[in-house]
């Protein structure tokens, strides 16, 4: 049983790691919530999902707070149901609200669980259910005690993308930029991204492909059209292999997946992490690239469009710049995460 679910940094990589327990001949189902990415993703993949009714309680106020306890027993119940009626041998945590619940009803059942921790600072429910867990693995060193580095899963065909050498040594032209908002999107960056643009000279400025995000679609490309710059604006891209095989480097927040995406592919990067992020995780999980000269990062309090404009001319300007910087975020990749944390799950379920 895996469990799942919130935003696509979450869910995206549990499909891989199914993909691959499903290649070992292994039966895998889903706990998540209804109002998570997983709701659509899930189904989409052949998956049976389980939905829990269960919500975040960091920041949602004093209401939420008060009905956590019963929201908590009430999903707890339902996920020992789910596991009891399913036969689950292991579960597998890998972040989101059905985790909590899904974790202590195994314990109860005396499943055992298997821990993977996508971002560099633990979550308060990780770092709970890390105390009972039979193997706690980590997306980025050190983010709990005693965990094993693993890295975070890809997909399969962002981790088979040429070498930084092969991609982007040969191109000739202008250089492209990939704007990432993730699977929300981003309103600061569409808000900024076309203002710092414009300031470049169009002799300056590279070719643009910028997701948004559904909600802000329309809009960003009103802006952009409104300053005069080019851009080809969509609210999501499904082949994200295409997109970064595309890309000479990168205008993005810092969630885990994209980290991990920007390693496995070899692209630089300009990061902007999430400003309300719990724990201000996104931070740390850029400081990782930043750290071995693989990107810049710009608090958004901090980023002006003038200071963004400067950046972007730089790297597009100077194709060792953007190659060196490629390298060094392909030397951090880890590939075969999600062949590793499967096999650690069959590993796990076959000793009991």
């Amino acid at each position: 049983m895996i469990m799942a679910g919130g935003t696509g940094g979450h869910v995206i990589p549990a499909l891989s790691v199914a993909e691959q327990l499903q290649a070992r001949g292994c039966r895998v189902e889903w706990l998540g919530t209804a109002a998570g990415i997983e709701a659509k993703l899930v189904p989409a993949a052949g998956i049976t999902l389980h939905q829990l009714a269960i919500e975040g309680v960091r920041g949602r106020g004093l209401l939420t707070l008060l009905k956590a306890p019963w929201l908590l027993i009430n999903a707890v119940r339902a996920a020992r149901r789910q596991l009891r009626d399913s036969g689950t041998q292991v579960v597998l945590g890998m972040g989101g609200f059905a985790s909590g619940p899904g974790a202590l009803a195994a314990y109860w059942l005396k499943i055992p669980v298997v821990l993977h921790e996508q971002n560099a600072v633990a979550g308060t429910t990780n770092r709970f259910v890390a105390k009972f867990a039979r193997r706690v693995l980590l997306g980025f060193p050190a983010a709990l005690n005693g965990g094993e580095w693993l890295g975070n899963p890809v997909r399969s065909d962002i981790a088979a993308i040429a070498s930084p050498n092969q991609r982007l040594q040969p191109r000739t032209g202008r250089a492209r930029l990939l704007v990432l908002g993730g699977s929300r999107g981003a309103l600061a960056l569409n808000q900024l991204l076309p203002r710092a643009l414009a300031l470049l000279p169009a002799e300056q400025r590279p070719e643009v492909w910028h997701q948004t995000g559904a909600a802000h679609c329309d809009s960003t490309r009103q802006r952009y059209a409104k300053l005069a710059v080019e851009a080809k604006v969509v609210a999501f891209i499904d082949d994200m292999a295409q997109a970064y095989r595309w890309a000479d480097f990168a205008v993005c927040r810092a969630g885990a997946l994209t980290v991990a995406e920007l390693t496995a592919a070899g692209l630089g990067a300009i990061l902007v992490p999430f400003p309300f992020a719990i724990d201000d995780h996104q931070s740390r999980n850029g400081e990782l690239l930043v750290n071995a000269g693989a990107a810049l990062l710009f608090q958004q309090r901090d980023l002006t469009a003038e200071r963004l404009a400067n950046q972007i001319k730089t790297l597009a300007s100077s194709g060792d710049h953007r190659l060196g910087m490629a390298l060094r975020a392909r030397s951090l990749a880890k590939p075969g995460a999600a062949e590793r944390i499967a096999t650690i799950c069959c590993e796990v379920a076959n000793a009991e």
